[in-house]
């Protein structure tokens, strides 16, 4: 009985259990049906799991590209076979984290593939981690590398392109095209996705010298099920959003196609807009995406699609691709082709010693697929990419432009062989051919309102006649509005504008642009550093810097009469005046009788001659010719020196100015400076004055000077140049020594208008336009003739006056020489006369006194009063001048002419009568008698 129940149970246990283990089988069955049958031995199968979105359009095409590439694997191996697990993730990081534990648990899957978001990656690498230690394929990376990335992650391999990459290649496209400011275009997904693309984004941007001005975040609309698409036109409507230049870095194609349909009903894909789509939307587009997108540029990674591999695996796609057959495969659809070619070659390189890991990283160490060639480095699939630049032209044309290289930038081929300097040409929003300013630019019906200044303290700058209408542009007058209207000119397009009188400060006034009350100001707005972080200037237009005004006085020195000349000029013409007398002395002492006398004497006549020359008051006779020389040069010299000693210190006493130092305006002193300027604060804050009073009008600072409210004036220098223009006669300025930006036109900031301004400057600087509108409003011929600050006349230096001083001392050594050796020969005419005579030549004198003798028969004076000898009329002219008066009478008899020899002199103590001194002796050659004289 018992053993038949117990025979009983069994049966019903064995049945129970077969009943559990039927679905199993069934499911297993249903498995070996869905993927074929395996191999005879399960060592000879390899099961890879795929773990993507495959709803979505990149989901899809990277299935259907595994699949091709596991087919063709698997009709090419006879000893191995693939088996492809897919799972769908929907995008969420925790069910692609599910998925995968699941097909390692129940598939025994070897390799796990596929995971579109960072987010999945990193689930599924740290499932893996923790607990089965296979590889993991990524198809996307981290925009922002996390430091000890391998290290936490050792079996994740990420295949794909650097995030910075494609964000420098945006930058460059708005730099390419001047774009200042950018308006940032994402779908949030939830966790943040962007984040990292964001902020290289923003960096590329700034290497560029432009800025996001708004990020528009879209909600996840697709995850929605009835969109309010409303609420996404009123996103767009943002009254502070100037800027036309949008870039989408990640979206859906429902909410892309959606954005566009608005932003056209809105007119924001239109005139002077640009768009700009990443590469995540440039690849999915089709026909019936585009019907709005006109003029947009897209990104798309280049890849070799002329070889044959590529062609076949094409053909092939199309055929198996189920959403149409006309769709072209995509970057990752190729990637994912290569993903799976690489577990394949992985495949027969595997031996019992090596693990699959170490077997894909040996693979992809130099791997060439149809996506790009690869290497592996630190887990990272690194390529070399190439972007090509799309130009959506309609609906069913697409216009491809140059490529995009890191390291090169713009080119019309891959190579980067030929550079340019932007993508080409582009077809952009409306049609135009020209590039979009990228900004919200002022139309007839939405004219720029530009601020103008109510209240300046120069006129002549800005000027308000508030008695005429606002719509009469008579009503703003000035320097200022002078120059905008000649830059409005020259533009190349249209500039609708109005300008509105603001009574507020200067800083206030800047502050309404920063808050984008006004487009733009026109005035004299100085550029300062903490006004550059709230508005665009322009090129300036006119310099600044800050001068000191103070009432001119007349300066008194009592060694005024010396500054004409410097020192060393003074000391170099008393040394060439001394020298000149000494010559003079030298040189008429012998011959004429006004140098007669004690020695004293002779030097006092010799020094008041010369000294007389100066003012060309002497009345001294010259009866040497070489003195004559002597004078005639010095005379040149006197007259150089006395027309530039008499300009300069005309000059000097003629200039009314004061001695600018600042050492009597100290901090107590009350100083003076414009009511709404800048300069208050700075003289408070940098330079410590204590005592400043606000000036309202340059016409009042006269009066605060007359009144003696203020000891000094601080004015910018142009509004300097503008008042001593006007009042130089009774006050001075010093040089500016503080610099700032100087006078410009300001803008919000990354409006293009700036940029366009600020050439038109420079060609109006240049062609010197300014200066002419700076004589005529600034500074006009009919006022002061001449600044008062001009600097004051230098000293006159020896430099001047050298070549003059050389030539006077050349002039009187060499007339010195000339007498001096005349005179030597004399005294040996004589020597050997007095050898003949009965006065012989004392024996055995020693040198010493033979000089002392020499030199007092050369400086002896022979006679009183010359007489003209017929042998030397070269010194002895016949004639006589006014001037330089030359003795004729004499009381010696006219001797007759005979033909003699060179007669010889003989020096001999003074007699009283010039006839008797006169001896009459017998020449050594016995020609004729001498009369002995002095002719020097």
């Amino acid at each position: 009985m018992k053993t038949e129940m117990s025979v009983g149970l069994t049966s019903a246990n064995r049945i129970q259990r077969l009943w559990f283990l039927f679905p199993r089988l069934i499911i297993y069955f249903l498995t070996i049906l869905s993927y074929g049958v395996e191999a005879g031995s399960s060592t000879n199968a390899t099961n890879v799991g795929a773990v993507n979105n495959i709803s979505s359009r990149i989901g899809k095409e990277q299935k259907t590209a595994m699949e091709i590439a596991a087919e063709s694997f698997n009709n090419h191996s006879k000893t191995h076979k693939l088996i492809l697990h897919f799972r769908d993730s929907g995008r969420d990081p925790f069910l692609a984290a599910s998925a995968a534990e699941e097909l390692i648990k129940e598939k025994n899957v070897e390799v796990i593939v596929g995971m579109e978001t960072w987010q999945e990656a990193a689930q599924v690498a740290d499932l893996v981690r923790n607990k089965a230690q296979i590889p993991v394929i990524s198809f996307a990376a981290p925009s922002i590398t996390p430091p000890l990335m391998q290290r936490r992650w050792p079996s994740l391999i990420r295949m794909a392109t650097y995030g910075s990459v494609q964000m420098k290649c945006i930058a460059d496209i708005v730099s390419a095209y001047h774009w200042k400011r950018v308006v940032v275009v994402y779908e949030d997904d939830g966790y943040g996705g962007d984040v990292g693309m964001l902020a290289l984004l923003t960096e590329a941007l700034q290497d560029v010298g432009s800025k996001i001005e708004h990020r528009l975040v879209l909600p996840q609309i697709s995850s929605l099920s009835n969109p309010n698409w409303v609420e996404l036109e009123e996103m767009l409507r943002l009254p502070t959003m100037q800027s036309r230049v949008f870039i989408i870095l990640q979206s859906s194609l429902p909410t892309v196609t959606n954005l566009f349909r608005l932003a056209g009903k809105m007119g924001l894909v239109g005139k002077e807009s640009a768009w700009i789509i990443t590469e995540s939307i440039a690849s999915l587009l089709d026909p019936q995406h585009t019907s709005d997108m006109k003029g947009t540029l897209g990104i798309k990674t280049y890849y070799a699609n002329n070889t044959s591999s590529y062609t076949n695996f094409r053909k092939k796609f199309q055929t198996k691709y189920s959403e149409g057959n006309s769709a072209q495969p995509g970057i990752y659809a190729l990637r994912a082709y290569d993903a799976i070619g690489i577990i394949s070659q992985a495949i027969g390189r595997m031996t019992d010693n090596k693990t699959s890991l170490e077997v894909l990283k040996t693979v992809l160490s130099s791997y060439t697929g149809l996506s790009a060639n690869m290497r592996l480095n630190g887990g990272e699939v690194l390529y070399s990419p190439v972007f090509r630049i799309e130009n959506i032209l309609d609906e069913n044309r697409f216009q491809e432009l140059n490529y995009w290289k890191p390291e090169v930038g713009f080119s019309s081929d891959e190579a980067g062989k030929y550079r340019f300097s932007d993508v080409g040409g582009v077809i952009w929003p409306g049609n135009l051919t020209s590039a979009p300013k990228g900004w919200a630019m002022p139309t007839v019906e939405k004219p720029m309102r530009i601020g103008v200044p109510g209240k300046t303290s120069f006129s002549k700058f800005v000027k308000v006649d508030r008695s005429r209408q606002d719509s009469d542009k008579k009503k703003y007058v000035g320097f200022c509005i002078a120059i905008f209207d000649m830059v409005i000119k020259r533009l190349n397009y249209s500039l609708p504008y109005q300008f509105e009188v603001f009574d507020g400060l200067y800083d206030d006034l800047v502050e309404q642009v920063h808050k984008k009350v006004y487009d733009a100001v026109v005035g004299d707005i100085t550029v300062l550093a903490d006004r550059l972080d709230k508005v665009e200037f322009t090129q300036p237009y006119m310099e600044s810097g800050l001068s000191m005004i103070v009432p001119a006085k007349p300066e008194k020195s009592t060694w005024m009469f010396m500054k004409p000349f410097t020192w060393q000029m003074w000391v170099v013409t008393g040394s060439i005046f001394i020298y000149t007398v000494f010559i003079i002395w030298f040189l008429e002492r012998l011959l004429n009788p006004a140098f007669g006398g004690p020695l004293k004497n002779q030097i006092g006549t010799a020094t008041w001659f010369t000294f007389s020359t100066l003012f060309f008051a002497h009345k001294e006779k010259i009866y040497s010719n070489l003195t004559r020389a002597v004078v005639v040069v010095w005379l040149f010299i006197v007259l150089s020196l006395t027309s530039s000693y008499t300009a300069n210190l005309s000059s000097m006493l003629t200039v009314q100015r004061q001695k600018l130092n600042a050492t009597y305006i100290d901090t107590d002193s009350k100083v003076g400076c414009d009511e709404d300027s800048f300069v208050f604060e700075y003289l408070q804050k940098v330079h410590g004055f204590k005592n400043i009073i606000k000036v309202k009008s340059e016409y009042d600072y006269p009066n605060e000077f007359k009144n003696k409210t203020i000891e000094a004036a601080f004015l910018e220098l142009p509004y300097a140049e503008v008042f001593m223009n006007e009042y130089c006669e009774g006050y001075t300025a010093t040089a500016p020594t503080y610099r700032f930006g100087g006078l410009s036109f300001i803008f919000q900031r990354g409006s293009p208008i700036v940029r366009d301004f600020s050439k038109v400057i420079l060609e109006l600087l240049e062609n010197g336009e300014v200066k002419k509108l700076q004589n005529e409003w600034l500074t006009p011929n009919k006022e002061c003739p001449r600044n008062a600050t001009s600097n004051e006349p230098e000293s006159l230096t020896l430099n001047s006056f050298t070549g003059l001083y050389v030539i006077s001392a050349a002039t009187s050594t060499l007339c010195f020489l000339l007498s001096f050796t005349i005179r030597l020969r004399r005294f040996q005419h004589q020597e050997a006369a007095q050898q003949g005579s009965a006065s012989p030549i004392p024996t055995g004198e020693t040198l010493l006194n033979k000089a002392v003798r020499m030199a007092k028969t050369i400086c002896t004076r022979e006679i009183d009063f010359p007489t003209r000898s017929p042998g030397f009329t070269f010194f002895a002219e016949e004639r006589s001048s006014p001037m330089w008066e030359y003795s004729t009478t004499s009381t010696t008899p006219q001797l007759p002419h005979h033909t003699y020899n060179p007669p010889e002199i003989e020096c001999n103590p003074i007699q009283s009568n010039p006839i008797q001194s006169a001896s009459t002796e017998i020449n050594p050659t016995g020609s004729i008698p001498l009369i002995h004289r002095s002719s020097f």
